[in-house]
């Protein structure tokens, strides 16, 4: 797997996530919380990994 998640995509992926997270932990999510944990699981996996499957298949390299 060739890293294609850079610096900056990379902040903007952890941020989200985080704040997925603290709505959850707050209670402002619900209905959909379940869903929204898997993304903020998937979005944190592919920072600390530097790989994103997405970007492989539609052809985006954010590491420059």
């Amino acid at each position: 797997m060739q890293k294609n998640v850079g610096t900056a995509d990379k902040i903007v992926r952890t941020l989200v996530a985080l704040l997925i997270i603290a709505a959850y932990l707050l209670g402002m999510l619900p209905g959909i919380a379940g869903l929204l944990l898997i993304i903020s699981g998937s979005l944190l996996s592919s920072v600390m990994s530097g790989y994103c499957p997405l970007y492989t298949k539609i052809g985006v390299n954010t590491n420059k």
